[in-house]
């Protein structure tokens, strides 16, 4: 069990640089639309490729982030019956959810689109669009971001097991509705308090 704990905290590793790496994709998105618009605006020249490109920056920061969401167990999900359940039975119902739902979906869409992506990347294929991109980068990242998936989906199984077994820390200790939103307002009364501190430190300079 001690090895593929240590094996876990190597996918954990990866899936966190992939998904705080991946959060500049945003702001590359942002700036190619705010010089699409500019062109567009004052030059008159526009085309599809920016806008295209604008998609595959959203894609790749969407995908890079999935595995990383579910490392920080922040997917969304219904807690009408999973929050009135005891924590030992909360292990089970996320072990068997990975295992029986997570783990067969995402290796069949990584399994699809393997050939999915091959198939572009050998066929050439371009956007229908007039002056679009290629195809397959888009299909690449897709698959990259299912594959992290499966990997990450290995590492929470992995994880919970050794939770359930004592071997560590449960590292997302469940908080009921109630309690998260106490400390987020505990976490904001921080900021503006913190705010507020550097304005009168700044109102206070000579």
């Amino acid at each position: 069990m001690l090895a593929l704990l240590a094996f876990s905290r190597g996918i954990d590793r990866v899936t966190e640089f992939v998904g705080k790496t991946v959060i500049w994709a945003i702001l590359l998105a942002v700036l190619v639309s705010a010089a699409n618009a500019i062109s567009r605006k004052f030059f008159n020249v526009s085309s599809n490729a920016w806008l295209e490109l604008q998609w595959y920056l959203f894609g790749i920061s969407f995908m890079g982030a999935a595995a990383y969401t579910l490392q920080l167990n922040e997917h969304i999900r219904i807690d009408v019956f999973y929050g009135s359940r005891s924590r030992r039975t909360q292990h089970w119902i996320d072990l068997l959810g990975h295992t029986f739902f997570l783990m067969p979906f995402v290796l069949l869409m990584s399994w699809y689109l393997w050939s999915y992506t091959l198939q572009a990347y050998q066929s050439g294929q371009i956007s229908t669009n007039a002056g679009g991109l290629l195809i397959w980068p888009a299909r690449a990242m897709l698959l990259a971001g299912f594959i992290l998936l499966v990997f990450q989906g290995l590492s929470e199984i992995i994880k919970k097991i050794a939770v359930m077994q004592g071997l560590m820390e449960d590292p997302h200790p469940f908080q009921s509705a109630q309690e998260q939103a106490l400390k987020e307002v505990e976490e904001l009364a921080a900021e503006v308090a913190a705010a507020n501190t550097l304005a009168r430190n700044a109102g206070e300079k000579p």
